[in-house]
């Protein structure tokens, strides 16, 4: 185990992140968390680094048939991103998809809602964005987070987990300005072992560390 719980893996992640800010290499910081399981590590490193934070939601598509496998993935009013791979070795198409697409774009704004309130996302242009998750598996809503973020023009972009799949890591890494995996043990097979504490984070439970968070910040 390399993490008691996602505090104690934020508070390691921002370790690495303060020595980045103590060399002048992180302005205009915007921290994001893909919620749930990124809040609570988010926290911490915006709490160190003296930013604001905030969360950016992404859905998983699955299929009726595979619910717990991951074939895509959906940030805002963007486009899917698919396992192309999958799609084929699934006999599907986009257009059979249709309706799971449609229930996932529900549950996310939903989630923005509980999340956000009314408020926007903020800014992104011109701003180096720290985005944070608990863990990097399989990587498609990352890489969808990463990608709806690089659209709308950071400065710097920025992927900070504490654990993750080097696999993964390798994939992903042109997606972002620089990675941030505190652990990347050769065999990854689920996030949760690197936590002595991966318990199910609610959406109510994130959504009052971010009320915290900004009543205290």
């Amino acid at each position: 185990m390399a993490f008691r719980d996602r505090t104690h893996a934020g508070q390691e992640l921002a370790l690495r992140l303060v020595e980045w800010a103590d060399a002048g290499d992180l302005t205009n910081l915007l921290v994001l968390a893909l919620p749930p399981g990124g809040v609570p590590v988010a926290a911490e490193v915006a709490r160190a680094l003296h930013a604001p934070l905030d969360v950016l939601v992404a859905r998983e598509i699955s299929t009726p048939i595979r619910p717990e496998t991951a074939i895509g993935a959906i940030v805002a009013d963007d486009p899917p991103l698919y396992d192309r791979q999958s799609l084929v070795m699934m006999h599907l198409s986009e257009d059979r998809l249709g309706d799971v697409v449609a229930r996932e774009r529900n549950e996310l704004h939903r989630h923005e809602r509980v999340y956000r309130g009314h408020r926007a996302l903020p800014s992104i242009i011109g701003r180096t964005i720290v985005l944070v998750d608990d863990g990097l598996a399989v990587g498609l809503t990352t890489t969808a987070a990463l990608r709806f973020l690089r659209r709308h023009g950071p400065a710097r972009l920025i992927l900070a987990v504490p654990v993750g799949s080097p696999r993964t890591a390798a994939a992903i890494r042109p997606e972002c300005d620089d990675l941030l995996c505190l652990e990347q043990p050769p065999s990854l097979h689920a996030v949760g072992e690197w936590y002595e504490d991966f318990g199910r984070l609610s959406e109510a439970r994130a959504a009052e560390t971010l009320q915290a968070f900004h009543a205290t910040a």
